[in-house]
């Protein structure tokens, strides 16, 4: 999978929350090798119980993973970073729509991203640039009665 474009890795990332994104680097990593089917079933699991990611949560999680690994900021990093960020979120307690899908314009490539509020996080492209294909949203909330 590949993003349109490698970033800088982000400075200014508190040492705490370096070490929280190392912490979660290797259960996602071993997400990764996984097929998209259990992918989608561990963080259907996951994520329940956790209120929405808000746009600045998602993307300082995001960071975070970019900051404490070189491969997660790289272009081939995406799958490991969008998991990561998810994973770390919801250490906070929160969770954003972890989605799968493809570029729309040529070359068609696969890739991971997160999103939160309703728009992808951190990745700098166009709304529609890419189409979804899995998508692991917040868990709805209970309704009260």
């Amino acid at each position: 999978m590949t993003t349109p474009s490698a970033l800088e890795r982000p400075t200014g990332v508190p040492v705490v929350r370096r070490l929280a994104a190392r912490l979660v680097l290797l259960p996602a990593v071993a997400l990764a090798l996984l097929p998209p089917r259990h992918i989608r079933s561990v963080l259907g699991v996951l994520r329940r119980g956790a209120a929405p990611a808000t746009a600045r949560q998602a993307l300082n999680a995001r960071d975070a993973m970019c900051a404490a690994s070189l491969y997660c900021a790289g272009p081939k990093g995406c799958l490991p970073r969008s998991l990561g960020a998810a994973l770390l979120c919801r250490l906070g307690g929160t969770w954003p729509t972890w989605c799968t899908g493809v570029r729309v314009v040529p070359p068609f490539t696969a890739h991971a991203w997160i999103e939160a509020e309703g728009r992808p996080v951190g990745e700098g492209v166009p709304e529609g640039y890419f189409a979804r294909l899995v998508a692991v949203a917040p868990s709805p909330r209970p309704t009260d009665r």
